[in-house]
């Protein structure tokens, strides 16, 4: 499959179609439109010495930032109805022709937008070469910037032809819409609103909340860090008056005192030792660069020597913090027809979602390796594929997994891929087949069908459900973790056992 179908199957499902609604569907009061507010924060978040810090206090700080964040949920709201339209809309269409979505977009649009001409590209650099060049802050050739011209407008058509078909689609099939936009549930009961009728398929308020779990929850993690980060600003400064006050001095005398008095002079010794550990990031000889390290070097001993005066005082103040984090959703991920280690009745269930071309794939592998040794049959392990669109390879890489799979070798053959991450066109994944021993016939005629590309596509749009931005991306009982090492896995492998015990 071209490494530009799997983009264009999320560039028509998004396209927006004007719709006109038909019936107003049932709308309650939300305390904000983003329906994104999560748990309640209570009304004092913090108390320093038994002085209250208000919640207005901090959002009248931070609140045109936590706004910001907010409407980000609003616009993919307006979106989503539209969003989900156009992929059933497409679903039904590919099977009306025996054809898999991926090659209904390959006949539709792919086929039908013609390829760039140089002339075309070389009209388009004369045209905006000034931004391109401002962007790059030197003089950038033609020829240098040809190809990410061709890309882009060649991208720029298949938009336009994906929106078209978009309309024609919706014009072909019985689509009823109830409403301009979704709005979001005030309640539990609101979730089961029909927004729109496609083809015979209900879209509801419930279908739009589930998708746009991983960005709610990402705005409610965003609004919690500016709360938090404002929250403990005015604590220090809190902290800092009160104790300027009991030593009758002015806030800045106190820092002079306790920070700047403190300081030590950074030695020729130290700023060429950072040199040398960071060369390679650093642009330029030692002597010229030497002010500015010795300038940031001073600049970490000040924030350090800070730090270190805020935390005594906060344990003398005896400092309260009320704010509460948002709870991380708890996603349902299928798990039917993946490969997997482990027995299927296992109380806990670890999700992989992989790119087989990504290197930090191939580092996590052996510690994935290394759990199931040590867990057996108490912990299920599955793998599902999210192929990057950086990495051209690994869409094929991941059908030809998939084409191992169906001859019984997908870990031996995903294990090579891993070790062979430089080399994976397919002439090479053909290869590595009869390196593990595969059906050559089988595996070739498996590989080139095309056929596997369906197996990837769910696995992609799934990661996309869940909030997946990047690989690998792990999942222990449907809950996502953050950190990608050993520890962390294992310290939430151990959590869950422990809630299922």
């Amino acid at each position: 499959m071209r490494k530009t179908v799997l983009p264009l199957l999320f560039a028509i499902i998004s396209c927006a179609v004007p719709v006109s609604a038909q019936q107003p569907a049932a709308a309650a009061a939300t305390p904000h439109p983003c329906g994104c507010e999560g748990e309640p924060q209570p009304e004092v978040l913090a108390t320093v010495g038994g002085v209250k810090i208000s919640r207005a206090e901090i959002d009248n700080a931070v609140g045109s930032r936590i706004e910001e964040a907010r409407g980000q949920v609003v616009e993919a709201r307006k979106r989503e109805l539209d969003l989900q339209i156009n992929s059933i809309l497409l679903e039904a269409e590919a099977k009306k022709r025996g054809v898999s979505t991926t090659k209904l977009l390959e006949q539709e649009i792919v086929a039908k937008v013609g390829e760039p001409t140089e002339a075309e590209a070389q009209a388009f650099y004369n045209e905006n070469k000034a931004r391109i060049q401002q962007s790059a802050g030197r003089v950038v050739e033609f020829g240098e910037v040809k190809a990410n011209v061709v890309e882009y407008l060649r991208g720029e058509r298949q938009q336009q032809r994906a929106k078209q078909f978009a309309e024609g689609l919706r014009a072909a099939y019985p689509v009823t819409v109830s409403a301009k936009e979704a709005t979001p549930p005030a309640t539990p009961a609101d979730r089961a609103r029909v927004f729109a009728t496609v083809n015979g398929r209900q879209i509801t308020s419930a279908m739009i909340e589930d998708s746009l779990r991983p960005l709610i929850y990402e705005v409610q993690r965003r609004v919690y860090d500016l709360r938090r980060q404002q929250l403990e600003l005015q604590v220090n400064d809190l902290l800092l008056s009160q104790e300027a006050q009991k030593r009758q001095l002015t806030p800045r005398a106190l820092l002079d005192a306790e920070v700047a008095a403190k300081k030590k002079p950074v030695t020729d010794a130290e700023a060429l030792a950072f040199y040398n550990e960071n060369k390679a990031r650093i642009n330029g000889e030692f002597a010229q660069l030497k002010p500015q390290i010795v300038g940031y070097l001073e600049e970490q001993q000040q924030q350090q020597l800070s730090a270190s005066l805020a935390e005594r005082l906060r344990t003398a103040a005896g400092v309260r913090f009320f704010l509460r984090e948002p709870a991380a959703p708890v996603y349902e991920i299928a798990t039917d027809d993946q490969p997997s280690k482990g027995a299927a009745t296992a109380a806990v269930t670890v999700v992989e979602f992989t790119d087989l071309q990504c290197p930090s794939c191939a580092a996590m592998h052996p510690v994935l390796e290394r759990l199931a040794a040590e867990y057996g049959d108490r912990v299920r392990f599955v793998v599902r594929d999210y192929p990057l669109a950086q990495h051209a390879d690994a869409q094929k890489a991941a059908e030809a997994a998939e084409a191992a799979r169906e001859q019984g070798k997908y870990w031996e053959y995903v294990a090579l891929l891993y070790r062979n991450q430089s080399a994976l066109s397919v002439p090479k994944l053909k290869e590595y087949a009869t390196q593990v021993g595969l059906d050559r016939a089988k595996f070739d005629a498996a590989l080139d069908s095309g056929r596997l590309g369906e197996k990837v596509r769910r696995d992609v749009l799934d990661g996309n459900r869940v909030g997946v931005s990047g690989t690998p991306s792990f999942f222990v009982n449907g809950r996502f973790v953050e950190e990608r090492s050993y520890e962390a896995l294992k310290a939430a492998i151990e959590a869950a056992l422990k809630t299922k015990g």
